[in-house]
Parts: C-alpha cells; sequence; structure tokens
C-alpha cells in the first residue's frame, strides 16, 4: 500500500501537474512493490486505487484484478494505462495471492471491495491473512441477519470491517472490533472512500509486516527489501509493523499508531516459514538467519557423511536453500582450513532448476505433474561410488519431489552415499496461518509417525483425537528423532535406489539459537500461538482417520 501525504486545507484543490507527477509516482511506486515480492503469491494479482477528490456520479476507486497465467503483468498493464487517464489519485493499494482458499480466480483475488452510498463506508481491502474461524464468523453475521454473497475470508472481513464503520465506529475502532473476534494471523490493508487508509497486523505477528513514513509517503509492505528497493531507502528506514496495531492515515495526510484490543499484548510469534523459505533472502536480517541455519547442520551432516573430507561433494537445492549452503560451505571452509589434513572442501551446483515456479506454491493437482519435471542435473561432478553427495534443502514438506524427482536425479550420478539436509526440522503438525500445509496425511513426518505406531497406529490416533492441546504429542515422544529420521528417509527412497539415502534435519532448539527464542515454531512442535491452531490440527487428525483429504479449516 502506498498513501501519498499531500497534507492541505479543506476544500483546497491541488494543481493539476501536482496532482498528475504524484499519480505516476503512486502508480509507479505500487507497481515495483508488487513485482518486488512476486515471490509471495503467483496465483491471482489485483490492485485498487482510490481518488483523492472523487466528483459526485462518479466511482471513487479504480480496482483490477487478474487470476490468469500472467497475474501480475496483466495487473500492472492495467495500472500503467490507469496513470495515463487518471491524475488526482491518493491511495494505492496491491495484492499477489497465495491461494490457500477458494479457487484460482479473480473472484477471490484481493483487494475486496464494500460499496455504500456513503463516502465513509465504502471500504477497499487487502491482505496477507488466514482465520481459522472464518466459518465461525460467516454465520455469526448471517444470524444477525446480513445475507453475505461469499465465503471467502477476505469479502468477510471486508464486510464485517464495514458493518462496523456503518454503525459508526471510527476505523480503529472498527478494526478492534473486528479482529477481536478473529483467530488467525494477519497483515491487512486498506482504505475508505472518503481517504482513510490504514494497516494493522494480528497480534502475534505471524504474518510480516513493514513500513516506511516520510513527508511524501506512507508505505506498508510484507516485506522490508521491496520497500528499501522502491524507496532507495536504508534498512533502518524501514520499520516492523508492530503487532497488534493499527497505523491509520487522515486523509490530511495524518499518521496516527492505535493499539487495537487488549491492552496487553502477547509475546511475538512471527512465522519461521517466512524466515526459512518463503520471504526473500535480501532482507539482512533473514540473510544472515539462514547462514546460520546452513552452518548449524554442518556437524550432523559430516556424521552422516560418515567419509573423509575429500570423498563428499557438497551441493544444496535451489534456489531457497542456497544462503543456507553459503553458511555451511563458510563453516566448512574454516573447518578445513584450521585441519591437518589439508583436504578442501568440493562443491558445486548438482541440480539446477529450470521451471520457473515453486512446486510448495503450485496448487495440488499442478504440483503432481509439476515435481517431475523442475530440476535438471549436472554430470561429471561426483565421481561415482566413491562420493557421498550432501545436499542441502530448506525443508521436507510433503517430501513428493524428493522421492520422485530429487533423489532419482541424484542418483543417477553414481554416488555412493546420498545426505539430504533439512535447514528447517521435521514438520510434524500443519499450519492454519498462511503456509499450505493443512493436510496430515500429506506430511511426511507425520507419515513417518504412523509407520512408526504399526498396527496399533489407527486405535491409538483415534484415542488421540478426542484429546484436549496437542493430541500427538505423546505418540511422537514415543520415539527417538533418530528412529523418526530413519524412518522419513526409508519413506523418501525410491524402488531401485542404488545409493544409501541419510536425512538429517535441524533441531528446534538450533533454529531457535539461529531465528531467535520466540519465533513460531508450531508446524515442528504443535505449540499453536492461538486456541484455533490446535482446533485445526485436531481436524486434521479427524479428516485423515476419516480418509477426507480436504482443508482443515
Amino acid at each position: 500500500m502506498v498513501v501519498l501525504r499531500k497534507p492541505r486545507l479543506s476544500g483546497e484543490r491541488p494543481r493539476q501537474d501536482d496532482v498528475s507527477a504524484a499519480s505516476d509516482i503512486g502508480g509507479t511506486k505500487l507497481s515495483l512493490l508488487l513485482e518486488k515480492q512476486h515471490n509471495r503469491g503467483q496465483d491471482g494479482a489485483g490492485a485498487a486505487i482510490l481518488a483523492a477528490d472523487p466528483e459526485p456520479g462518479e466511482t471513487p476507486y479504480w480496482i483490477g484484478k487478474s487470476a490468469s497465467a500472467t497475474p501480475l503483468a496483466d495487473v500492472l498493464g492495467m495500472i500503467a494505462k490507469r496513470g495515463r487517464n487518471k491524475t488526482d489519485e491518493r491511495i494505492f493499494l496491491g495484492h499477489l495471492r497465495y491461494a490457500t482458499f477458494g479457487k484460482n480466480d479473480a473472484a477471490f483475488c484481493h483487494p475486496f471491495v464494500h460499496e455504500a452510498s456513503e463516502l465513509s463506508h465504502t471500504l477497499v481491502l487487502a491482505g496477507n491473512f488466514n482465520l481459522t474461524n472464518a466459518a465461525e464468523l460467516f454465520e455469526d453475521y448471517r444470524r444477525h441477519g446480513a445475507f453475505p454473497t461469499s465465503k471467502s475470508d477476505g469479502y468477510l472481513i471486508t464486510e464485517l470491517v464495514a458493518h462496523e464503520l456503518e454503525r459508526g465506529n471510527t476505523l480503529a475502532d472498527a478494526l478492534s472490533k473486528v479482529l477481536a473476534g478473529a483467530d488467525g494471523a494477519w497483515t491487512l490493508c486498506g482504505m475508505t472512500g472518503d481517504g482513510w487508509a490504514f494497516a494493522t497486523r494480528d497480534p502475534y505477528g505471524i504474518r510480516p509486516g513493514y513500513c516506511y513514513i516520510d513527508e511524501n509517503a506512507v508505505v506498508v509492505a510484507s516485506e522490508r527489501p521491496a520497500i528499501q528497493a522502491t524507496f532507495d531507502v536504508l534498512p533502518e528506514a524501514v520499520k516492523e509493523l508492530p503487532p497488534g496495531e493499527a497505523l491509520v492515515v487522515s486523509p490530511a495526510g495524518e499518521v496516527q499508531q492505535t493499539k487495537l484490543g487488549a491492552d496487553v499484548t502477547p509475546d511475538p510469534r512471527p512465522c519461521s516459514f517466512e524466515r526459512i523459505y518463503f520471504s526473500r533472502a535480501n532482507d539482512a536480517d533473514i540473510h544472515h538467519e539462514r547462514r546460520a541455519l546452513g552452518a548449524t547442520l554442518l556437524p550432523q551432516i559430516l556424521e552422516a557423511a560418515a567419509a573423509p573430507l575429500e570423498d563428499i561433494f557438497f551441493s544444496y537445492i535451489p534456489n531457497s536453500a542456497r544462503i543456507a549452503f553459503h553458511g555451511l560451505l563458510e563453516k566448512l571452509f574454516k573447518m578445513a582450513s584450521d585441519s591437518s589434513t589439508h583436504a578442501m572442501p568440493r562443491f558445486g551446483e548438482i541440480a539446477v532448476k529450470d521451471a520457473k515456479f515453486r512446486t510448495f506454491i503450485a496448487d495440488a493437482a499442478a504440483r503432481r505433474e509439476f515435481y517431475k519435471h523442475v530440476y535438471d542435473v549436472t554430470y561429471g561432478l561426483v565421481r561415482p561410488d566413491r562420493d557421498t553427495l550432501v545436499v542441502l534443502d530448506d525443508s521436507i514438506v510433503r517430501g513428493n519431489t524428493m522421492k520422485n524427482a530429487i533423489l532419482p536425479m541424484l542418483d543417477r550420478l553414481g554416488p555412493k552415499r546420498i545426505v539430504i539436509a533439512s535447514s528447517a526440522p521435521p514438520i510434524r503438525y500443519p499450519d492454519c496461518y498462511g503456509i499450505d500445509m493443512s493436510t496430515l496425511g500429506e506430511l511426511v513426518a507425520f507419515r513417518a509417525l504412523v509407520n512408526l505406531l504399526g498396527k496399533t497406529a489407527e486405535v491409538e490416533l483415534q484415542q488421540a483425537v478426542s484429546a484436549p492441546g496437542n493430541p500427538l504429542e505423546a505418540l511422537y515422544a514415543r520415539f527417538t528423532d533418530t528412529e523418526h529420521t530413519a524412518e522419513i528417509a526409508r519413506l523418501l527412497t525410491p524402488p531401485g535406489m542404488k545409493a544409501e539415502v541419510v536425512v538429517v534435519y535441524q533441531t528446534v532448539e538450533s533454529l531457535r539459537k539461529c531465528l531467535g527464542p520466540s519465533i513460531g515454531d508450531w508446524y515442528f512442535t504443535g505449540n499453536y500461538p492461538t486456541p484455533g491452531g490446535y482446533k485445526v490440527l485436531h481436524k486434521a487428525l479427524a479428516n485423515y482417520l476419516e480418509h477426507r483429504a480436504e482443508r482443515s479449516y
């Protein structure tokens, strides 16, 4: 979101050349912000632009959306065309969709709009969020006499906030009342037809949010580097959007920061998958954290390789494991230089990612076909029947790409042993706050638990589903990490594999040392920050037992 701050006296019209230049700048800046965050969503895109001084008889905003094969390019073209036709514009809102709810259809793309005859009640909203209780909010809204026309969580939040505005609440109060009943994670941005703008973040800070404010603009985005690049500012100029607060900008350009809800804000629980995988690594903090994750794994990797350094070849899975690999190499070379053996590490790019998409983000149907064709291999680096090949990956979620594409490809190189090292711990639990992994049966770590439980698995899982809190914690605790990891390695090994496959995982303790003790780790530990997380876990387990491969929230 970009809000142009050109304060002026009420009723004073700006000069035409001033608004023309400002509108052009706003559209360009929004386009750059979207382009710099394309990693955050490839299923759809949308943008909305609010007029600074709308005239009666005209729609106060413009909106464009696309869910085509090239949605961002479509929307950027719409913004550019709009800039040639309109000049008096002030607030620019854009969104990239990563579908965890609904269909790949423009109707599900943000921003959402609530239209009203009063400009102060017209609301345009977009967000990076997931709600665990969207169904309950929908029913509550309907019971109070409303007739919602969509079950989309984005539509629902828009309607609920607009309803509170129509009841006479201020923007901050409307947000506070609605979000007090929401369970989940969010970074929301929006604007009203009369020129107010806002941004707010969930109390635990699960979803990321950053802001930059100067005399000309107020900017909010999910990632710091996008703001840095677009506005050419240093990292320290971009601040984290405080969890549980609302940043509100008045039509006159005045900025207020208001705490929403309870006086006590809970301890932050930022999503660790953002740090490990999802966010761009040109954020300095994320860059250092990923390097630390790679370096921390070295002792476990060398133990698993069980070979002299000269007989080990090190590589990684592109692209998100690249920075962690740099950290691994840095520590490896330091170790080698301090050693008396004088053997130097051998490394290179074994797997080459040809496709320009992520199987993790692709929808389920496409993912089943795509993972077979994402990677190519570099021959001539690994010595057949002699080398142990170490390959670092950012995480192992479902294991489909690893089993069906990567390991068969690596086996063709002829290594004696393949060590797959994950910079994240094993993902034992579903997520419900934004990362698309809410189905237990798809998680290779959970499938390994079922195998370890053996013949009693179904009975024990049936008994566990009614237990309060985390119903799987005691079952996972029955087995050592070594036993669990060995079973995962067995599940990942494809039929006919010649090389021995060994898997190494980051520990939760090491993860916390690298990313900070307050990092959100519920997919590894089952320690969810909100009650809805535990509800989703129970639902996911019930779905698994009833053989329903459906979303658990």
